[in-house]
């Protein structure tokens, strides 16, 4: 039994380095990517008044603890998949596989993630995501910025969406990718996506949603839509109207440049 143990400790801890390393850079290299691209444009950022960049360092090394965690939970994922350990099979990768188990994965985890986060928030288990709340003005060095147990609770999604949904190994992480780009715009605080697709009868956010979460607290607890903060009555009272400002401030810069064309 020990001899067992060991060989599959032994299997596993390789794929784990692995899935933590390619974390861990693509944490570094989409922050500075988008700090770079943000720099240039001051204006767009949602709080003005605020300064999040000051929490810089603290939240990178949070994260790259925090990131142990999240890369743990798609590791484990992965490995139960590859290892045949789930009471169900993935489906055959095809082009429309990859695309159903893609959606319906997202969808998932937005329902996950609202309902955890939700969690979370309550007296009993707050204590475990404050970290996360110390940055009142989010910056792309926050998104992991995470005590281990609240990223446990929120990331575990990985681990355990294998054991429910036939999704293939290549579908997790093609998810976990988009929900890496998401998560770190999500963050930024600065708005450069706010449409009319961003808002209602839409339920696709933008960077607006999250950020008015950290600012205010108790709205926008989803992830990718804004389906269950709208069917549950946690959606920010300004979300829509502060959207369509920044639709208002994108379209004011994009006539002098039209005009100089």
């Amino acid at each position: 039994m020990l001899d067992q143990t060991l060989t599959v400790l032994l299997e596993f801890l390789p794929l784990y380095a692995a899935v933590y390393a390619a974390n861990v850079f693509l944490y570094f290299a989409t922050g500075w990517v988008l700090v770079a691209i943000q720099n240039r444009h001051p204006e767009r950022r949602i709080q003005q008044h605020r300064r999040g960049e000051k929490r810089m360092w603290k939240e990178i090394r949070q994260s790259v603890y925090s990131l142990t965690v999240t890369a743990g939970c798609l590791a484990g994922g992965i490995f139960l998949s590859l290892k045949g350990w789930t009471p169900v099979n993935p489906l055959e990768l095809t082009w429309w596989s990859a695309i159903l188990m893609f959606v319906v994965s997202i969808i998932a985890f937005d329902t996950w993630f609202y309902w955890m986060h939700r969690l979370m928030h309550t007296k009993y288990l707050y204590r475990f995501h404050a970290e996360h709340h110390r940055s009142v003005a989010p910056t792309v060095w926050s998104t992991y910025s995470d005590d281990l147990i609240d990223a446990f609770v929120m990331q575990s999604y990985y681990l355990f969406a294998v054991i429910v949904l036939p999704i293939p190994v290549v579908v997790l992480i093609a998810h976990r990718l988009w929900d890496h780009f998401n998560g770190t715009i999500g963050h930024s605080g600065f708005e450069f996506y706010a449409s009319p697709f961003s808002r209602m009868p839409s339920p696709m956010v933008c960077v607006t949603f999250h950020d008015q979460h950290h600012s205010r607290f108790k709205y926008n607890f989803a992830n990718f839509f804004s389906f269950w903060d709208r069917v549950c009555g946690t959606i920010d009272p300004k979300y829509d109207s502060q959207v369509k400002e920044f639709e208002q401030m994108g379209r004011k810069e994009a006539k002098p440049a039209a005009a100089g064309e």
